[in-house]
């Protein structure tokens, strides 16, 4: 084998991604080079060796080196939101803010074909919905052009685009989880085959069905890493086991405090820091940690802020940060929920989607004298959700527009926190998701302002002044 260094591709279009697995599997074995593996390879004996190694002993890590690139179009953004839970993949859709939705651009469920009287409500409310939000478009857009004028140097189409996701932000609070979207995603087959498991135990026959389609389409290029994939009775029984537990319980209706810290490392700073000295030196845990612990409060500071020193925008923080760790309850807008669904690096634990927590009302929706039109949407979808919750609360949530609230957990460390209050916070991002950003970075530094200076975001607005600009109420009753 060559002594010198070597760097090349090991290139899909001649290598099929299960036989790329392969070569990456055999090499902790082999001394041969990559290039030599792959040439003595096959389709049929890159199988074999994933049946045996990957499915016979479990060495599921082979299969994250076959990687796939899937096309699923015109699915609802409810089954996007299964397919989208999963953590280890990309995923590029198409946006609510750039682009805009036809009348009959949502989906009917199948679950519906055996109560025709609920079809027909169901696509009555929907077709409300669209054309409500159809309609709006024009008259939001008007309120929006006379905040931002065309100039006098600007076409009419480069105005359209400089304007357009401002009042697209605002419309989009009427479109509900039935409207249709395509979706690109990547994955490795390990994670796909995780990701498969998750839509055949779903309780929706359209996420079941895109499940099968998935697996069928991947088996294509991996044959064998994803043909075992299938339902799990497992999950599907601890979901029943606490729909159970909970039907006894009385809900609590206080929507007023919308974001709350609920659980927090205690001296959550001092963690990092002792982390840190771990790293840059040979210290064990308890000697750094004690260390810390008996700085006086401005070298503690001072350490806090070296942490942060000289980083610019882009730049990832130290990974130590992980060892501080939030939990938070919010109750946001489900439109507002569909962005923060992507900061996938944290745990999220979201409640079915319903009309139940009150929906949000953009102050532009009512500047623009659209505010009639608009609550009459939000009641109607919430009467409808209401008669098909009653027989199958899963189908109902198809109804459920952007603007009503969604109540989720959200536990995250320091460093993915930084990534998402940096991001969401900027002056470009919808203004339903900056206003939680600016309240995650205000909860925390309520513990400890040291821990501010770890936090980046836009200063020239906190939740507070985004919630006054943008809306006139964050969860106004659906009852008419």
């Amino acid at each position: 084998m060559s002594q010198n260094r070597q760097v090349y591709l090991l290139d899909p279009h001649h290598l099929t991604p299960e036989t790329i697995a392969v070569t990456f599997a055999k090499t902790s074995r082999s001394p041969q080079s990559f290039q030599e593996i792959a040439d003595e390879l096959t389709d049929e004996k890159s199988a074999e060796f994933h049946e045996k190694w990957v499915v016979g002993y479990g060495h599921a890590s082979v299969a994250e080196h076959a990687i796939l690139h899937i096309a699923v179009e015109n699915v609802s953004r409810l089954a996007v939101e299964c397919l989208e839970s999963n953590r280890l993949a990309s995923y590029t859709e198409k946006s609510t803010r750039y682009q805009k939705w036809e009348e009959d651009s949502f989906y009917i469920p199948e679950e519906l074909n055996s109560e025709p009287a609920l079809k027909a409500e169901y696509i009555k409310t929907n077709l409300l919905l669209f054309r409500t939000y159809l309609e709006s478009l024009p008259v939001v857009r008007q309120q929006i052009g006379k905040k931002n004028p065309k100039r006098p140097d600007e076409s009419e189409s480069a105005w359209e685009r400089r304007i357009r996701s401002d009042y697209v932000d605002v419309c989009r609070f009427l479109l509900p989880a039935s409207a249709l979207a395509n979706v690109g995603m990547t994955i490795n087959a390990r994670a796909l085959e995780h990701a498969i498991r998750k839509m055949l135990s779903h309780p929706l026959v359209e996420v079941q069905t895109m499940g099968k389609e998935i697996k069928q389409v991947s088996q294509i290029n991996v044959p064998t890493l994803v043909k075992y994939a299938d339902s799990v009775p497992h999950w599907i029984n601890v979901a029943k086991v606490f729909q159970v537990e909970a039907e006894n319980i009385e809900l609590e209706e206080d929507f007023s405090n919308w974001c709350k810290l609920i659980h927090y490392d205690q001296n959550t700073e001092k963690l990092v820091l002792a982390g840190l000295l771990v790293k840059n030196s040979q210290l064990s845990f308890t000697q750094a940690y004690k260390h810390i612990n008996q700085l006086v409060p401005n070298q503690l500071e001072n350490l806090v802020r070296n942490v942060v020193e000289n980083m610019q925008r882009y730049d990832i923080p130290a990974r130590e940060l992980e060892y501080a760790t939030f939990t938070f309850e919010v109750l946001i807008d489900q439109g507002a929920y569909f962005e923060i669904k992507r900061h996938r690096m944290m745990t999220q634990t979201t409640q079915p989607i319903s009309t139940l927590l009150g929906y949000a009302v953009p102050r532009c929706m009512v500047d623009a004298g659209f505010e009639a039109e608009y609550h009459k949407a939000m009641q109607a979808a919430h009467k409808t959700y209401q008669q098909i919750a009653e027989w199958n609360p899963h189908v109902a949530g198809y109804l459920v527009p952007n603007g009503f609230n969604r109540r989720l957990l959200l536990r995250a460390n320091m460093r993915s926190l930084d990534h998402l209050i940096n991001l969401r916070s900027a002056p470009n991002a919808h203004f339903s998701v900056r206003r939680l950003a600016q309240r995650l970075s205000e909860e925390i530094k309520k513990i400890n302002p040291l821990l501010g200076y770890w936090i980046r975001k836009n200063d020239k607005e906190n939740s507070t002044s985004v919630e006054a600009k943008f809306f006139t109420e964050t969860a106004c009753s659906p009852e008419a």
